[in-house]
């Protein structure tokens, strides 16, 4: 999925589940901010590894512990590796989400394409017609929202 569908898919978790939104959104930005320039720089070779890996569970847990606002990073971070695996499979690629358990197991097939070329890619997916339904819907729901507010003053 594209970073910004990240961000307001955790928005909203965080508006509907009463967490506190910037540690839900922050959770969910943390995988593409650790792995993104990890890969770019040739460190490790798939852009879904260190941060993407459901083997750091046991850390998102202990981050969980401290906390509402612990609980909500873990939160965030949790529906970042469920929206890329749904995506993965929903574009025909389901063994690429074995990058949930990276190191242990890698990918046959990953999909190794730069942030900036993956946009291109991406365009007219299966995925990305799931994305245009969720920023859509989230727009008429804040555009009725917004309506209702304004026509109460």
């Amino acid at each position: 999925m594209l970073f910004a569908t990240h961000l307001l898919a955790a928005a909203v978790l965080a508006r509907v589940r009463r967490l506190p939104v910037f540690a839900v959104v922050l959770g969910a930005a943390l995988p593409d901010l650790i792995d993104k320039p990890l890969a770019t720089s040739g460190v490790v070779e798939m852009f879904h590894t260190v941060g993407h890996t459901a083997l750091l569970f046991p850390l998102a847990l202990a981050v969980a512990l401290t906390g509402r606002h612990g609980v909500a990073i873990a939160v965030g971070w949790a529906l970042h590796l469920f929206m890329d695996a749904l995506h993965i499979v929903i574009n025909g690629r389901p063994t690429d989400a074995l990058f949930l358990f990276w190191p242990l197991v890698v990918p046959p097939t990953p999909l190794a394409i730069p942030p900036g070329e993956f946009f291109w890619y991406y365009l007219w997916s299966p995925s990305f017609f799931l994305e245009v339904a969720i920023w859509t819907v989230v727009g008429v729901t804040t555009a009725k929202h917004l309506h209702a507010t304004w026509a109460d003053h």
